[in-house]
């Protein structure tokens, strides 16, 4: 299991993801969710992956193969809006299903993933897609705006208190690393390192991933005065009264 967020808001975006997959309780391994595909000036490119890892690895691995066999094709590195990249990676996803999906259920192995994948290319605004394992997706909304994939319930509920649209990236974080907090409590199947890239609307330039470790002090801050902060709340409501 993993948690990925995706955001998309007014000053940019946000995206976080954790490093844990597990196959059972002492088989525990970290692997990178997270990928960037840029030009400094042209496009930034950000997807985020959540299921089984395999199908998502040889997803965008077929996305690579066929823009170095072809350079002419649509591509991750070519196509001229993010719709048609989320349109890629759902036909990638659907051609590694195809090929693999008989073989993995013979096993009882579990086929299904998720992408998130956000970005912008010149001439557009910034974007955010939820890609489905059947290859469909959707797009973020001013209504919805932020995707979750992976364990997703734990770190959804002050999302929906919180986030809007003119929510400011800075915000973003804390909102980002609070959810990631309850996600990391109640799922031991989640946890760090935490990757986060903030991308500034407009700018087309990836800034450097910040990765988040255990002993991380900021993440650690926030850990603490959330739940400091949780307890004084709950110590100040008020009674029922009718006990």
């Amino acid at each position: 299991m993993t948690y990925c967020l995706g955001m998309n808001l007014d000053a940019g975006m946000l995206f976080a993801s954790d490093s844990r997959t597990n196959a059972g309780v002492d088989n525990v391994a970290k692997f990178d969710k997270m990928r960037i595909f840029a030009k400094s000036g042209e496009r930034v490119i950000v997807t985020l992956s959540a299921g089984n890892l395999s199908v998502t690895q040889n997803a965008l691995g077929l996305l690579d193969l066929r823009a170095r066999e072809n350079p002419e094709a649509v591509s991750l590195w070519n196509a001229r809006s993010m719709f048609a990249v989320a349109g890629l990676l759902g036909e990638a996803m659907r051609e590694v299903r195809r090929r693999n999906e008989e073989y993995l259920r013979l096993n009882n192995i579990d086929a299904s993933a998720t992408f998130i994948v956000g970005g912008q290319i010149a001439d557009e605004p910034h974007r955010l897609f939820l890609v489905y394992s059947e290859g469909n997706f959707i797009e973020a909304s001013q209504d919805t705006n932020y995707f979750q994939i992976g364990e997703v319930k734990y770190g959804k509920p002050i999302i929906d208190r919180v986030l809007t649209r003119k929510s400011s990236l800075s915000d973003a974080v804390k909102l980002a690393m609070v959810s990631f907090d309850s996600t990391m409590r109640s799922n031991i199947s989640v946890g760090p390192p935490i990757d986060v890239l903030l991308y500034r609307a407009d700018s087309l330039v990836a800034a450097p991933v910040h990765r988040m470790e255990e002993d991380d002090v900021y993440f650690s801050r926030i850990r603490r005065g959330w739940s400091d902060g949780l307890r004084k709340a709950f110590t100040e409501l008020p009674d029922p009264g009718w006990e």
